[in-house]
């Protein structure tokens, strides 16, 4: 990144008041009486009512729709374990989204744990205060674990972003992308560089979309992952295959599909030509990503390239994804997030590009006409329709799954943020 552009970033942080999200008040307070009402005396009166029924915690406060954006700072962005304070920035910038794409109100939250387990305790120990927690940059495995027992501890959504909001796009743009190279997902073969959160979680939801656990093979910083290790976790452990190959070079000859959650170059253009037809490439190490899509398509025409950037036709980006699962989780007051859920998001996703694109879309990404095909296979970052489609199936598939304890809202689809409280 240039001088100017690391000054402007912190700039943009920095003024003309510090951080990024504040806290908004939604009551009038002009008069005595307000305040009265607002605080003392008045206040007592919600106070009682929740101590007697719990639910109406949603009633009376913001709880159901204040998401909690939490990190110990162990695997910030690309940049690695620098810290739970480090994180603030990110955290508040995960704030912005919620609130600028779903409405959704956001404290973000630091935890210096010295171990697993604390920041489990920290998390279960608030978690009453919110209406679900957004999990980020927690480094693998421990991430794992974590989302796991707060899940099991928690009666509302837990769900770690960098796991699933990865997935929930990279397979929505896989679904489409299969379509267009006319391969069944049932015969695809798979490489996936990467075993960290995102890489495990990705794979995960492709064997629910009906990927062969025996047609993946799984990369991590020794090579191939398979049945002859004996250094591998129990996550890593999962995805071990009976393979004579050992590393990417060998793992890619003949593979459908390359999912790359790694790093900057991993990719060659040799290791490109030596796939199978009509190829799908993945490349999503950020900035920079596992292979330039212009390096990719000097050796390949039949290819079909996915990045993680904006500059580049086809980005895959967890904003796609977590703002409207959450909105639809929250409006049905749901328990969790579970796989119906993240499934029926995947397909509201892919099935948004093979509809007529919104000029405000257009507009933004200037004006050339976009359609199905090989340079749009997953919905543009500022797709409005996303709003509606997501949190609409997100909602459904939460009542169908019986972790919904209200019914589908009689106001859905949304079409805008403005609806999201209707008049009672």
């Amino acid at each position: 990144m240039s001088d100017e552009f690391k000054q402007a970033a912190l700039d943009y942080h920095a003024k003309p008041r510090p951080g990024k999200i504040s806290v908004e008040i939604t009551k009038p307070t002009e008069t005595s009486g307000d305040l009265t009402l607002a605080y003392s005396p008045g206040v007592a009166e919600p106070v009682r009512e929740i101590a007697r029924e719990p639910e109406l915690a949603y009633r009376f406060t913001s709880k159901g729709n204040l998401v909690a954006v939490i990190s110990d700072g162990t695997a910030i962005l690309g940049l690695g374990n620098l810290g739970a304070l480090a994180s603030k920035p990110v955290m508040e910038g995960k704030g912005i989204l919620f609130k600028r794409f779903a409405g959704i109100d956001v404290f973000d939250i630091e935890v210096e744990a010295e171990s697993s387990q604390a920041f489990i305790d920290t998390v279960r120990r608030i978690h009453v205060t919110f209406g679900g927690i957004n999990l980020e940059d927690i480094k693998a495995p421990e991430c794992f674990e974590i989302e796991r027992i707060l899940k099991e501890q928690c009666d509302i959504p837990v769900f770690h972003d960098d796991q699933h909001g990865t997935a929930i796009v990279v397979c929505a743009g896989l679904i489409n992308a299969l379509e267009l190279q006319k391969k069944k997902i049932e015969d695809i073969v798979v490489v996936c560089v990467g075993a960290g959160a995102a890489g495990v979680a990705s794979i995960k939801l492709m064997i629910e979309l009906g990927v062969r656990r025996e047609n993946i093979l799984m990369l991590d910083r020794k090579g191939v992952i398979h049945s002859r290790r004996d250094d591998l976790n129990q996550y890593k452990a999962a995805f071990a295959n009976e393979t004579d190959k050992r590393t990417l070079a060998d793992a890619v000859v003949d593979a459908d599909v390359f999912i790359g959650v790694s790093g900057p170059d991993m990719l060659t253009a040799d290791m490109v030509a030596s796939m199978a037809p009509n190829p799908i490439v993945f490349a999503l190490a950020n900035p920079d990503p596992e292979i330039r899509p212009e390096l990719a398509h000097t050796v390949r025409k039949d290819l079909i390239i996915a990045t993680g950037r904006s500059d580049y036709p086809n980005q895959v980006n967890n904003v796609l994804g977590f703002p409207y699962i959450f909105r639809g989780a929250l409006d049905v007051r749901a328990s969790a997030i579970n796989e119906t859920m993240k499934l029926a998001a995947v397909h509201a996703i892919a099935g948004l590009v093979r509809e007529p694109v919104p000029e405000v879309v257009l507009n933004a990404y200037g004006g050339d006409a976009l359609s199905f095909g090989p340079d749009y296979i997953i919905p543009k970052p500022n797709d409005p329709r996303l709003l509606g489609a997501v949190s609409a199936a997100v909602a459904q598939a939460a009542v169908d799954s019986g972790v919904a304890r209200k019914g589908y809202p009689s106001h859905y689809p949304l079409k805008t943020v403005d609806d999201i409280f209707p008049e009672i």
